[in-house]
């Protein structure tokens, strides 16, 4: 294929867009935004104002956008709920596309995009953000090389205080059922999910969840008043993967004093690698390992500096793939439905308080 220069059209000027997506669009050589689609006319400013959009390729419905000639891929960024029906549109396009996490609100829908995506054989990418820190990537080669032998257990942790009432978030749509799905478990838990799984190369066999809500009612985002919340704040899970690894998973909004704090702990025959993120400063990944006979004894873990070739960006990663040169390390929309099929067996299991088939 080719490498060529590609014209996005970005669905949702929200915050993770603002952060992520736009501007990653315009770092990489490979990629133009060249069109926007949202509902509120202020984000719309934004994208005009900051990187000049214009108003003939700002849309306020994605089918417009989609079926813009000028559009050569779709990147959507937008609430949990419209995923499904914008990827499908894509797809039914003919026209690449990244999509936020989680990938759908339904495990069914999530089949039926990856299939459509299969039969018509498009590029594509599910944004799952942490497989790009170097520090995962790393804890992914050293255990693909066998450094640590037969893996017994995973531990991970993905804590964050938004939630909690010192915070006093309105009741967005991460708060709605209808809108998200579910709530710290599809919003934290997917990205957990797929850490591990992507740095262990196994899948998952059966889950078992406890989620609750601690703040029930929330302040309106518009308007005067409280709302209901129909999503959990916390979700506590136990998976069993493949080769019988045991993995345990704490994922919340209320973990006081918590930024995006994550932590991922993997012990082994021979050895055990961490991976952290937010520990020492925002937005910082380390890896520690303690590896062979004689440190196992002391129990002595060292921080190892990460080399650049584990370094990359989302977004570029998204162009590469798009251009045929992707590294095979960014999720697919078939992962994303794995994740997604893992996510229901949760959800479902807190629910009905027992042990269920992923």
């Amino acid at each position: 294929m080719e490498k060529k220069i590609w014209r996005i059209g970005s669905v949702g000027i929200g915050g993770i867009s603002r952060g992520v997506h736009l501007p990653g669009i315009a770092n990489s050589p490979d990629l133009q935004l060249v069109a926007v689609c949202d509902i509120k006319p202020e984000r719309m400013e934004y994208a005009q104002e900051t990187y000049g959009i214009d108003k003939a390729h700002c849309f306020t419905d994605y089918h417009d956008l989609i079926n813009c000639p000028d559009v050569d891929a779709i990147d959507i960024s937008t609430s949990n709920n419209a995923h499904f029906e914008i990827a499908k549109a894509a797809i039914e396009a003919g026209k690449p596309y990244s999509i936020e996490k989680p990938v759908t609100i339904t495990a069914e829908e999530a089949d039926i995009l990856a299939r459509m995506t299969a039969e018509k054989g498009l590029p594509n990418m599910v944004c799952f953000s942490y497989r790009f820190k170097a520090a995962a990537r790393y804890m992914k080669d050293i255990l693909e090389k066998g450094s640590i032998g037969r893996i017994y257990h995973v531990y991970m942790q993905y804590l964050q205080a938004g939630g909690g009432p010192e915070w006093d978030l309105p009741r967005s749509w991460r708060y709605i059922k209808e809108l998200t799905g579910t709530g710290a478990l599809g919003d934290l838990g997917c990205h957990a999910l797929d850490l591990v799984s992507f740095v262990t190369g196994k899948d998952y066999v059966k889950a078992v969840g406890h989620a609750d809500t601690f703040t029930k009612m929330r302040r309106l985002e518009e308007g005067e008043g409280l709302g209901p919340v129909d999503v959990d704040d916390f979700c506590n899970y136990l998976m069993e993967m493949e080769d019988g690894i045991a993995a345990d998973f704490e994922i919340t909004r209320f973990a006081y004093g918590r930024g995006n704090y994550q932590r991922l702990e993997i012990y082994g025959s021979q050895g055990a690698v961490v991976y952290t993120l937010d520990a020492k400063a925002p937005g910082v990944d380390e890896i520690e390992v303690c590896i062979g006979p004689v440190v196992g004894r002391a129990g002595a873990f060292t921080t190892l500096p990460i080399p650049d070739r584990f370094r990359a960006d989302q977004m570029q990663s998204f162009a590469d793939i798009l251009n045929g040169l992707g590294d095979g390390k960014a999720a697919t929309i078939q992962e994303g439905c794995h994740i997604q099929h893992a996510l229901e067996s949760i959800i479902r299991s807190a629910e009905e308080q027992k042990w269920l088939p992923v």
